[in-house]
């Protein structure tokens, strides 16, 4: 999972050529909106449900295929099966926004969603087709699931376990005012363990298989707030060292 990652391997695919980016991500979202009749007359998702699962669908599809256009390539392997993945987010976001009482059909969703994120990866090494768009979007499908299980999760355990989902997009947002927190970061083990921890035990909780499932999450928790901050430590450190490279007093 990358959920946490804010580098990315370098692009290599060639330019796509032909016909609009964007019609590949149009057919997609028809697909996820296939999907949600499928959940529909299968555990019913009610018009709360389909609202959120085709807003879903239609922000991937038009954000996908903005980006595709802006750095003119096209879809590879690896990407197909990111978006294999955010069409089973999508119906996990509708059966949350629903409330479907479909527990163990959300929890399916969520475990192949999470499993295919250590397949798409190896897809785009193996097939040379490793791209900074491809690494962004797999991030951003992972953050997204995160959120939508952590709101899920705190119905049950109260709204502290949306920080889990909700910290992502804090460090986002903060980097919008303080430019070194856009700064890449090295690759960390640590970080990708503790960003697949979240979604794993945030998928256990979900499944009320695990009696002690606030120890679980608040142990989650409390791991992915040392990674942060481990990282942003990290950032204002080497921001630090190149302000003084430059002779400025402060950062």
């Amino acid at each position: 999972m990358t959920t946490l990652q804010h580098s990315a391997a370098p692009a290599v695919r060639e330019p796509a050529l032909g016909k609009p980016l964007m019609r590949e991500p149009s057919l997609w979202a028809g697909a996820q909106v296939l999907l949600l009749g499928v959940l529909d007359g299968t555990a019913g998702l009610g018009p709360v449900g389909w609202v959120a699962g085709i807003a879903h669908a239609v922000a991937t599809a038009t954000l996908l295929g903005g980006a595709l256009q802006r750095s003119a390539t096209g879809l590879g392997p690896a990407d197909r099966v990111t978006l294999g993945r955010g069409l089973l987010v999508g119906g996990v976001t509708a059966l949350v926004a629903g409330g479907s009482g479909a527990t163990a059909l959300l929890v399916a969703l969520a475990a192949v969603a999470l499993s295919l994120d250590f397949v798409d990866g190896r897809v785009a090494r193996r097939t040379g087709t490793a791209s900074e768009l491809g690494a962004r979007f797999d991030m951003e499908v992972d953050a997204f699931l995160i959120l939508v299980l952590s709101l899920h999760v705190a119905l049950a355990l109260g709204p502290w376990v949306l920080a889990i989902g909700v910290l992502r997009y804090a460090f986002v947002a903060a980097s919008w005012g303080l430019t070194w927190l856009r700064a890449p970061l090295p690759p960390s083990r640590a970080r990708k363990v503790v960003a697949a921890v979240q979604g794993i035990v945030l998928v256990v909780a979900a499944s009320g298989l695990a009696p002690p499932a606030g120890v679980l999450v608040g142990l989650a928790l409390g791991a992915l707030v040392w990674s942060f901050g481990r990282d942003v430590a990290r950032l204002r450190r080497d921001a630090a060292v190149r302000v003084v490279g430059r002779g400025v007093a402060r950062v």
